[in-house]
């Protein structure tokens, strides 16, 4: 059987793939494991449970429910809320584990689910693991022993308290536009700008479940772009479906991505002194003018491989405090155990206040190389290190000195090499990746 357990959680079409038996064993599975600790300690399992508002989310979110109280677990369902905001609740009530039923920036027609541990972190393969093994060993307990499944009244209020308690400086004056995705931020996301200060114009905000991520949100900015721009806002925000991830839009209608945005508010943390060791966490996939921006101004960088899950396992074993992607996932060791794109927003807006400066301004501050990334499908991947392939690599590092980067690297979850090469001219980047593709179809082949 493949593996249940993606790179974050189990994700899949909602009644094919994700079915609410599907859901209700893989919940029973869960509870074996994850609230262990409680059981041998003679405690009360406790879980908090959140969704998004996409139409599957109902029958998922309560299948899980079911399957936690008949093993046993005492679920606190706290609706639709962002996944950063179940997993800060995970940790706020002291909960064994957390489930998040979302299937992020994908369309309706998807759904997912994720599990936090306790304290609100993300799983290690190893856990993961642990609850497929168990997956299909029903085990429903009877009379006294299930649990009570509660409504979690106060939730969007303590996580909205917990956003405001990491603005420092009052956002009055600021005119910004958000684009919820239609999706887990649509009502929590404006009020928490409004609330530090903000005036706020809001678009992507009236979820219907099949509405989310069409059209708005962090894969589709032009509705943001043309909204700054009617507004005359001084900037844009856009979540994803889930809420874990923002990118922006400066003044002019310019989009900020993750890598810039980790730039200004790098250079701002080590200006306040909040820089943990100065030094930023992201992965492989960042653009090399964050690494030049990040050197000028004496900040050190930590790469790691792709998936923000691996950006947090590296900032908890070094204790970073500012990590995260390309794509807007933008983790704050000292307010959350993962990515928060609401937070990220009040960040980078306090950021623009506090520096007198516009985004564009802040943005400036790092420029983007151009990046050519080309995905080799039917080769393999297991023989990515051949002898004349990565001669070509070394031949084309050299080429490029100081002002460019190849990157050549397997999938980890198709069946295909990806060649990304960044130089100071576009280019000269197109042309060495299409060179080193060609050797990766020719050398990679398979049969």
């Amino acid at each position: 059987m493949a593996r249940l357990f993606g790179t974050d959680g189990v994700r899949g079409t909602a009644g094919r793939d994700i079915t609410a038996e599907f859901a209700l064993k893989l919940a029973q599975a869960a509870a074996v494991v994850l609230a262990k600790n409680a059981r041998d300690n003679g405690e009360r399992p406790r879980a908090v449970i959140a969704h998004d508002p996409r139409i599957s989310s109902d029958f998922i979110s309560a299948a899980v429910a079911s399957g936690l109280a008949a093993s046993g677990v005492d679920v606190y369902d706290a609706g639709v809320l962002p996944t950063p905001g179940a997993a800060y609740l995970t940790a706020d009530l002291g909960a064994d584990f957390g489930v998040i039923v979302s299937a992020s920036h994908n369309s309706a027609a998807d759904n997912g689910i994720k599990f936090f541990s306790r304290g609100g972190h993300k799983l290690p393969d190893v856990v993961e693991d642990q609850i497929e093994a168990e997956f299909g060993n029903s085990r429903n307990l009877l009379g006294s022993e299930v649990g009570r499944i509660s409504r979690f009244a106060d939730a969007e209020d303590r996580y909205l308290v917990h956003l405001l308690g990491s603005v420092r400086t009052k956002l009055a004056g600021l005119k910004v536009v958000i684009d919820a995705a239609n999706g887990a931020a649509s009502a929590v996301a404006p009020q928490a700008f409004i609330d530090a200060g903000a005036t706020v114009f809001l678009i992507g905000a009236e979820p219907d479940g099949l509405n989310i991520n069409a059209g708005y949100g962090s894969t589709h900015l032009s509705a943001l772009q043309a909204a700054v721009i009617e507004h005359k806002a001084d900037f844009g925000i856009a979540h994803d479906g889930d809420a874990d991830r923002t990118l922006a839009v400066d003044h002019e209608g310019h989009i900020v991505d993750g890598d810039r945005i980790m730039a200004i508010l790098a250079i701002g943390m080590k200006e306040s002194g909040q820089l943990a060791r100065n030094t930023l966490v992201t992965t492989v996939m960042s653009n090399l003018g964050l690494r030049l921006a990040m050197k000028k101004h004496g900040i050190e960088i930590l790469e790691t491989q792709v998936g923000d899950r691996y950006v947090l396992e590296q900032m908890r074993e070094g204790g970073y405090s500012l990590g995260g992607e390309q794509s807007g996932h933008i983790i704050f060791s000292q307010y959350a155990t993962t990515g928060d794109g609401i937070l990220t927003g009040l960040q980078l807006a306090e950021q623009v206040v506090s520096s007198g400066k516009s985004l564009a301004e802040l943005a400036s501050q790092m420029e983007i190389y151009p990046q050519v990334l080309i995905n080799v499908p039917g080769v393999d991947k297991s023989r990515v290190g051949d002898e004349e392939l990565q001669a070509l690599v070394a031949e084309a590092t050299l080429e490029l000195g100081d002002n460019g980067r190849v990157l050549l690297r397997a999938s980890g979850t198709e069946s295909l090499v990806r060649v990304m090469v960044e130089a100071s001219e576009e280019g000269t980047a197109q042309s060495w990746a299409e060179r080193i593709a060609r050797m990766v179809e020719k050398r990679l082949a398979i049969g």
